[in-house]
């Protein structure tokens, strides 16, 4: 039952960007005061110019918001306000009527628009490849200070508080029955949902899920070598853009938040590195205007700043970093090859796991670039859980 206060009221939400705003990104990409590069660089030290300055005029010039804007407003769309943070999401309820409520939850620099194309498969399985049992009611949130969760409401909005208000939301839903899946963020989201509130959560689903020693005697011994190398690649990773919006996320909005092209470039080339095969170019993977609909969230709600907090709440949220009780709720993994550095004996110490797949294609961005194989994935965990 919806809870009657009126903090718990659910409102219907549609997107509406003002046409002024549009304008406003187009003249100010045209303005753009173009950085020069050291010749023969290429990716190696960040965005070359040419790559971003060709994305650019197509962003202005060929890229139609109004239609993709259109497609979000096809899927009902809803706003809530829980912990004093306005909690905008996406619930898509299947033709289906015992259809498993399943929340998917994105991470950075994604939003919503990761989920897009699964959609239509995981609420109407039969028109997919499906039948009746493989239905899902889809609730898919902004995570606070993401997309249209917005403003900010307070410091203090770590991943526990998130998951936190996203158990409150299903149970504000009439959900007392549901599964989870997440990736980046998400990962990290999901599975604390079940720890917050594991008894009506049926199982917790991930992809980019990362998992870390914890300095017990022993842990390193016996790796295999592929764990061997995926913890190499978390060592070597190329994280800058982490220590700075973990450390210092309010200087780094001014940039973005005034430069559609800084934002487009801080985005960009996270999914030049994480998507798969790694040296192709971004639209190998994504469509690319998939992609400019997402980073255009990002531009359009000013949210540069706002997202980047969950990167500075994980860094001081101490307590996150503590040993915890191995979770209870039946948990599955899918892992990407080429991306992923998922260790996994460090990941079945953490969490209940009944389920793991690897998969080589695909990349971070699962649910954009393979969207066939984590529909599999998912509708294949749920049924191992429910029989």
């Amino acid at each position: 039952m919806v809870n009657p206060t009126i903090d718990a009221a659910i409102q219907p939400f549609r997107i509406a960007i003002p046409q002024s705003d549009i304008e406003d990104l187009h003249e100010r990409l045209a303005r753009t005061r173009w950085s020069a590069e050291l010749p023969g660089v290429g990716w190696s030290r960040g965005v070359p110019v040419d790559y971003l300055m060709e994305l650019a005029e197509y962003w202005r010039n060929d890229y139609d918001w109004r239609k993709h804007e259109a497609r979000l407003n096809e899927y009902p769309q809803y706003t809530t306000t829980i912990d004093g943070q306005t909690i905008h999401f996406l619930h898509v309820k299947s033709p289906e009527a015992g259809a498993v409520p399943l929340m998917l939850i994105h991470g950075w620099p994604g939003s919503i628009v990761e989920f897009l194309d699964v959609i239509e498969p995981l609420t109407n399985p039969r028109a997919h490849s499906g039948g009746p049992a493989d239905a899902f009611h889809l609730v898919i949130p902004s995570i606070p200070g993401f997309g249209f969760s917005m403003p900010l409401s307070a410091p203090g909005w770590t991943t526990q508080r998130v998951a936190g208000a996203f158990t409150q939301l299903m149970a504000r839903l009439g959900y007392d029955r549901y599964g989870v899946h997440g990736g980046d963020t998400g990962a990290f989201i999901a599975p604390a949902m079940g720890q917050h509130d594991p008894d009506p959560i049926i199982g917790v689903h991930v992809n980019s899920l990362l998992t870390f020693p914890i300095g017990v005697e022993g842990e390193m011994e016996g790796l295999s070598e592929a764990d061997q190398n995926r913890y190499a690649m978390m060592e070597e990773f190329n994280d800058g853009y982490l220590q700075i919006q973990s450390l210092r996320p309010q200087t780094l909005a001014y940039g973005l938040h005034d430069s559609p092209v800084g934002q487009l470039a801080w985005i960009v080339e996270k999914f030049k590195e994480l998507t798969e095969p790694e040296e192709g170019m971004p639209e190998d993977s994504i469509d690319r205007d998939l992609m400019l609909t997402n980073v255009s969230l990002y531009w359009f709600n000013g949210i540069a700043g706002s997202s980047a907090q969950i990167y500075y709440e994980a860094k001081h949220d101490y307590a996150a970093w503590e040993p915890k009780e191995r979770g209870t709720v039946p948990t599955g993994v899918l892992l990407s090859l080429s991306n992923d550095v998922t260790i996994r004996r460090f990941a079945e110490r953490d969490h209940h796991i009944v389920h793991w797949t690897e998969f080589e294609r695909g990349g971070h961005f699962f649910a954009m670039e393979q969207p066939a194989l984590l529909i599999q994935d998912v509708r294949e965990f749920f049924r191992k859980i429910q029989t």
